[in-house]
C-alpha cells in the first residue's frame, strides 16, 4: 500500500497546527503567559517563519498553509507574552 506524501503532509500540517489552538485560545482569553518561555516562543516563531519561507521557496502549498497558520498563532501568543513582560 503507498501513501500518497502530499497526504502525509497535509496531515503531519494539520495535526501540528490544530495542537496550538488550545494554547492560542487560553492565552488569548487569560492572557496568562507566566508557564511560557519567552526564549522558547521567539524561537519557535522564527522557526516557523523560516519553514514558511522554505515552503514558499518549494512551491509546497501543504509546508505553506500549515506554517502560515501556526506562525499566526505562535506570533499571537508571543505577541501577548511580549506585552505581559514589558507591563511588568
Amino acid at each position: 500500500m503507498t501513501i500518497n506524501q502530499d497526504l502525509i503532509g497535509y496531515v503531519a500540517g494539520t495535526l501540528t497546527t490544530v495542537s496550538f489552538l488550545p494554547q492560542a485560545i487560553m492565552t488569548i482569553k487569560t492572557r496568562d503567559t507566566s508557564s511560557l518561555s519567552l526564549a522558547m516562543y521567539s524561537l519557535f516563531t522564527f522557526g516557523v517563519l523560516a519553514w514558511l519561507i522554505y515552503g514558499i521557496q518549494l512551491g509546497d502549498f501543504a509546508i505553506i498553509a500549515s506554517n502560515a497558520i501556526t506562525l499566526l498563532l505562535a506570533a499571537t501568543i508571543l505577541s501577548v507574552k511580549i506585552y505581559e513582560v514589558l507591563k511588568k
